[in-house]
């Protein structure tokens, strides 16, 4: 008998669009405190400066009016836990479009806070099943602002690792990311041999072996949400987070180093 089909998670829309509004709000009041100096600081993303940084998060923002600009897509090809394997073809893009609006945009405050009010308005405007071409395919507005809440908080993470800020970081929102990431995983590698466990957010079975029933999994590889989140998206690597004990794993099928990162 083959094995259950796993159920897609869903998110709470309303709860998703608190979050995306609450985590640009924390990145605002971040950034309206940041000199010249430290918006020339260099980050851990190749080249890019934090204003360079500050300007993509308002890209990563505005994905939503360019969306919105485009006619509805006929119907959804996409689902929203696939959205982390699509975003290294588009890196080139991006890399061109963030330098553009940070030579663009000399007054970063005055470029977020119109970026927080438009999309206030789309958001008022729009209902959740409204289609929307992304680059990763055709999803709904509701799902296109999980991926939304994963643009905001890792790169809230990236802001705070570059200009030394303690930027906080919406429950909600480091709940959907760790969530999604998660699940991005498990369709990685599909499988029940390994439990990954990120209190208090998620738990995923994946990579192919005997499966797990009761009891003690045999293979159980456990973290909290930042550095799981970093491991997702390349920022730490499997090796140096095992040796710095950032995550623990046990057993023979509880390596993931080579699993990772999911998101580049």
């Amino acid at each position: 008998m083959p094995p259950a089909k796993k159920r897609a998670r869903r998110y709470d829309p309303v709860r998703t669009r608190a979050a995306v509004l609450a985590q640009f709000a924390n990145v605002r009041e971040a950034v309206g405190g940041l000199g010249p100096d430290q918006l020339a600081l260099p980050t851990r993303l190749g080249d890019w400066t934090v204003r360079d940084l500050v300007a993509h998060i308002g890209m990563a923002v505005t994905a939503v009016h360019r969306a919105l600009d485009l006619p509805a897509p006929p119907r959804q090809n996409v689902t929203v836990v696939e959205w982390p394997f699509a975003t290294a073809a588009n890196s080139t893009a991006i890399d061109e479009f963030t330098r553009r609006l940070a030579a663009g945009h000399p007054d970063l405050d005055a470029y977020l806070a119109d970026v927080d009010r438009s999309l206030r308005a789309l958001l008022d405007e729009h209902p959740g099943g409204r289609l929307l071409e992304t680059s990763a395919g055709a999803m709904p507005l509701d799902d296109y602002l999980v991926t939304r809440a994963v643009e905001l908080v890792v790169h809230t993470d990236d802001l705070t690792a570059a200009a030394g800020l303690d930027v906080p970081h919406d429950r909600q929102a480091l709940a959907a990311t760790t969530r999604l990431l998660a699940d991005a995983l498990a369709v990685k590698a599909p499988g029940g041999s390994t439990e990954v466990r990120v209190p208090p957010y998620a738990v995923v079975q994946c990579v192919e072996g005997p499966r797990h029933t009761r009891g003690t999994p045999p293979n159980v590889v456990e973290t909290d949400p930042l550095t799981w989140i970093r491991l997702a998206t390349g920022r730490l690597a499997w090796k140096d987070a095992l040796a710095e004990a950032k995550v623990s794993a046990s057993g023979e099928r509880a390596d993931l180093g080579d699993l990772l990162p999911l998101l580049a």
